[in-house]
Protein backbone atom coordinates (compact mmCIF):
# COMPACT_ATOMS: atom_id res chain seq x y z
CA UNK A 1 0.00 0.00 0.00
CA UNK A 2 3.01 2.48 -0.57
CA UNK A 3 1.92 3.33 -3.32
CA UNK A 4 -1.65 4.62 -2.42
CA UNK A 5 0.05 6.49 0.44
CA UNK A 6 2.14 8.15 -2.56
CA UNK A 7 -0.93 9.19 -4.60
CA UNK A 8 -2.89 10.46 -1.83
CA UNK A 9 0.11 12.69 -1.57
CA UNK A 10 -0.47 13.33 -4.45
CA UNK A 11 -4.07 13.91 -4.76
CA UNK A 12 -3.33 16.12 -1.34
CA UNK A 13 -1.31 18.44 -3.05
CA UNK A 14 -3.83 18.40 -6.39
CA UNK A 15 -6.63 19.55 -3.73
CA UNK A 16 -4.41 22.64 -2.15
CA UNK A 17 -4.01 23.90 -6.26
CA UNK A 18 -7.61 23.41 -6.54
CA UNK A 19 -8.56 25.06 -3.21
CA UNK A 20 -6.30 27.96 -4.39
CA UNK A 21 -7.66 28.38 -7.53
CA UNK A 22 -11.49 28.44 -6.08
CA UNK A 23 -10.43 30.75 -3.82
CA UNK A 24 -10.60 33.71 -6.89
CA UNK A 25 -9.81 36.75 -7.01
CA UNK A 26 -9.62 37.96 -3.86
CA UNK A 27 -7.43 40.94 -4.29
CA UNK A 28 -7.16 42.58 -8.01
CA UNK A 29 -3.51 42.66 -8.14
CA UNK A 30 -4.42 37.90 -8.05
CA UNK A 31 -4.22 37.58 -12.29
CA UNK A 32 -6.86 34.99 -13.41
CA UNK A 33 -3.68 33.29 -15.23
CA UNK A 34 -2.32 32.52 -11.61
CA UNK A 35 -5.59 30.87 -10.84
CA UNK A 36 -5.15 28.97 -14.41
CA UNK A 37 -2.50 27.97 -13.47
CA UNK A 38 -3.32 26.54 -10.09
CA UNK A 39 -6.57 24.97 -11.60
CA UNK A 40 -3.67 23.18 -14.09
CA UNK A 41 -1.86 22.24 -11.43
CA UNK A 42 -4.52 20.56 -9.91
CA UNK A 43 -5.35 18.75 -12.74
CA UNK A 44 -1.63 17.64 -13.01
CA UNK A 45 -1.38 16.19 -10.16
CA UNK A 46 -4.21 14.52 -9.59
CA UNK A 47 -3.62 12.65 -13.03
CA UNK A 48 0.02 11.46 -11.23
CA UNK A 49 -1.90 10.23 -8.70
CA UNK A 50 -3.30 8.21 -10.70
CA UNK A 51 -0.44 7.14 -12.35
CA UNK A 52 1.41 6.82 -8.99
CA UNK A 53 -1.30 3.67 -7.99
CA UNK A 54 -1.04 2.26 -11.30
CA UNK A 55 2.44 2.18 -10.68
CA UNK A 56 2.88 4.27 -14.46
CA UNK A 57 5.93 5.99 -14.57
CA UNK A 58 5.52 9.34 -16.07
CA UNK A 59 8.30 12.55 -17.04
CA UNK A 60 8.36 15.29 -15.32
CA UNK A 61 6.05 17.74 -17.45
CA UNK A 62 3.38 19.92 -17.30
CA UNK A 63 1.19 18.02 -19.96
CA UNK A 64 -1.88 17.23 -19.45
CA UNK A 65 -2.49 15.16 -23.05
CA UNK A 66 0.64 13.41 -22.67
CA UNK A 67 -0.70 12.40 -18.97
CA UNK A 68 -3.63 11.43 -20.28
CA UNK A 69 -2.33 9.53 -22.91
CA UNK A 70 0.58 7.72 -20.52
CA UNK A 71 -3.00 6.58 -18.73
CA UNK A 72 -5.14 5.58 -21.77
CA UNK A 73 -2.17 3.11 -22.97
CA UNK A 74 -2.18 1.63 -19.50
CA UNK A 75 -5.99 0.38 -20.06
CA UNK A 76 -7.06 3.48 -17.80
CA UNK A 77 -10.56 5.20 -19.58
CA UNK A 78 -10.80 8.93 -18.96
CA UNK A 79 -14.41 9.88 -19.51
CA UNK A 80 -14.73 11.70 -22.24
CA UNK A 81 -16.54 14.41 -20.68
CA UNK A 82 -12.77 14.80 -19.15
CA UNK A 83 -11.30 15.23 -22.10
CA UNK A 84 -11.15 18.72 -22.72
CA UNK A 85 -8.93 19.75 -19.76
CA UNK A 86 -5.93 19.24 -21.96
CA UNK A 87 -6.94 22.75 -22.69
CA UNK A 88 -5.05 23.27 -19.32
CA UNK A 89 -1.48 22.78 -20.45
CA UNK A 90 -1.65 26.00 -21.52
CA UNK A 91 -1.60 27.67 -18.50
CA UNK A 92 0.69 25.44 -16.93
CA UNK A 93 3.67 28.37 -18.51
CA UNK A 94 2.59 29.96 -21.27
CA UNK A 95 0.36 32.37 -19.31
CA UNK A 96 2.42 32.36 -15.92
CA UNK A 97 5.14 34.83 -17.59
CA UNK A 98 4.41 38.35 -19.33
CA UNK A 99 4.47 37.73 -23.01
CA UNK A 100 2.24 37.38 -26.14
CA UNK A 101 -0.80 35.18 -25.35
CA UNK A 102 -4.41 36.03 -25.23
CA UNK A 103 -5.04 37.72 -21.69
CA UNK A 104 -6.93 35.50 -19.46
CA UNK A 105 -10.48 36.82 -18.54
CA UNK A 106 -13.28 35.34 -15.88
CA UNK A 107 -15.02 33.24 -18.26
CA UNK A 108 -11.66 31.11 -19.25
CA UNK A 109 -10.89 31.05 -15.33
CA UNK A 110 -14.64 29.81 -15.12
CA UNK A 111 -14.03 26.81 -17.32
CA UNK A 112 -10.35 26.04 -16.03
CA UNK A 113 -11.61 25.86 -12.87
CA UNK A 114 -14.69 23.31 -13.43
CA UNK A 115 -12.32 20.96 -15.34
CA UNK A 116 -10.25 20.91 -12.62
CA UNK A 117 -12.87 20.75 -9.65
CA UNK A 118 -14.22 17.15 -12.44
CA UNK A 119 -11.01 16.01 -12.46
CA UNK A 120 -9.89 16.08 -9.08
CA UNK A 121 -13.05 14.46 -7.95
CA UNK A 122 -12.79 11.82 -10.53
CA UNK A 123 -9.36 11.08 -9.36
CA UNK A 124 -10.71 10.88 -5.92
CA UNK A 125 -12.79 8.45 -6.89
CA UNK A 126 -10.44 6.58 -8.39
CA UNK A 127 -8.56 6.19 -5.26
CA UNK A 128 -10.75 4.81 -3.16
Amino acid sequence: MKNLQRAKEWLRRAKSNLARAKAGRTSEDILYEDLCFDAQQAVEKALKAICVIHEIKFSKVHDISYLMELLEKSGIKIPKRLQKAKILTDYAVETRYPGDYIPVDEDMYKEALELAEKIVSWAEKKLE
